[in-house]
């Protein structure tokens, strides 16, 4: 039991230290010499037309264009964009060619409109503050970055959403080491976020764009360690107090949503999804029935893996804006993990393939 719980304090450890030295958004630019081109696709989004185009617009940054491409929506999306007139410029998608996924053809067609020195690729379930663009772009300047990315605050509606949301913060802020992912250019230590990527143009476009990603359903990970393998920097900050992403809504979009990346995100390697999931289950949900066992028997230091548990999600927590609770739902959070993680394993391994928006991939 003392290893088990020096190994937990470990983890916590290992938590803070990346909590404390991810880069955050602090500065905004102080001019305004450089054009930053919004770049939005949308595919049925008609519930998100209106938050994401005014959080946009009311940027503080203003040397810009929007540009939302209208992906063969089939509700009223195209309808309400009109309604924005000559602020923003709406173009229609072209069909999906074979081979391509749907989102990295969409920003593709995007990247070849823009006429910016920047690109600024934003999801539409995405809400920027008034500071979120311009702000991002001083940390790309500062650090001579040609791309930066964060994992924005995610509000949780259903209960799948509550347990499996917030776990791509604990990923990032346990997993990955934040000095090697920032300050080297090595593609093993990556992690993005396609909410919100701000790209550095010349960059982008010599290392082959979203083109070069194009069969991808996790394309921003592997088109930033594409940058990182064509020689340059990456940086993955905390935007979590500027840029929110209200991801799902029901339980089956949690589990499509989640469906079609975490084992694509593992590479598709099945030695690794299992440790992972032994990973879990023996530190994240085996602390919950110890606990129990611990209070029945009185034998009270049982207690002490769950409260250390119970504390290195409340950091994580407290890091991104998440709710006060949120915490005590990480051994549920693990189980959760780990039945999914096994079914998109599934799935890839029986060729099933994965459904989202309407499209399915294999």
């Amino acid at each position: 039991m003392i290893i088990y719980i020096f190994i937990l304090l470990l983890f916590l450890f290992v938590t803070i230290i990346n909590v404390l030295t991810m880069p955050r958004l602090k500065k905004a630019v102080k001019n305004e010499s450089f054009k930053v081109s919004f770049l939005i696709p949308m595919r049925n989004e008609e519930k998100n037309v209106k938050g994401i185009i005014d959080s946009v617009l009311r940027s503080d940054y203003h040397n810009r264009e929007v540009i939302v491409l209208n992906d063969q929506s089939e509700d009223r999306t195209a309808e309400v964009l009109s309604s924005y007139g000559d602020s923003i410029k709406v173009i229609n998608g072209r069909p999906l060619p074979e081979g391509w996924v749907g989102k990295v053809h969409a920003c593709h067609q995007l990247s070849k409109e823009a006429n910016g020195d920047f690109l600024c690729f934003i999801d539409a379930d995405v809400r920027l503050d008034q500071h979120a663009v311009s702000r991002a772009l001083y940390l790309l300047k500062k650090k001579n970055a040609s791309l930066i990315t964060g994992f924005p605050k995610f509000p949780a509606h259903s209960f799948l959403a509550k347990l499996l949301v917030p776990l791509q913060h604990f990923f990032v802020f346990f997993h990955l080491p934040n000095f090697m992912a920032n300050y080297t250019k090595l593609p093993a230590f990556t992690a993005a976020h396609g909410a919100f990527m701000l790209f550095e143009k010349e960059a982008y476009f010599k290392s082959g764009g979203h083109e070069s990603v194009k069969r991808s359903l996790v394309e921003d990970i592997h088109i930033t360690r594409h940058l990182k393998s064509e020689g340059y920097t990456c940086i993955l900050s905390n935007v979590s107090s500027h840029i929110t992403c209200d991801m799902y809504e029901t339980n089956r979009e949690v589990w499509e949503g989640f469906s079609k990346n975490i084992f694509t995100g593992l590479g598709r390697n099945v030695p690794a999804a299992l440790a992972v999931s032994v990973f879990y289950l023996c530190f994240y949900f085996l602390p919950l029935p110890l606990a129990i066992t611990g209070i029945m028997v009185e034998n009270y230091i049982w207690i002490v893996p769950l409260m250390i548990v119970f504390l290195q999600t409340f950091v994580i927590d407290l890091s991104t804006g998440q709710t006060k609770f949120h915490f005590l739902y990480m051994p549920l959070s693990a189980i959760a993990l780990v039945i999914l993680l096994l079914a998109s394993m599934s799935k890839s391994l029986t060729g099933k393939g994965y459904t989202w928006k309407g499209r399915t991939y294999n």
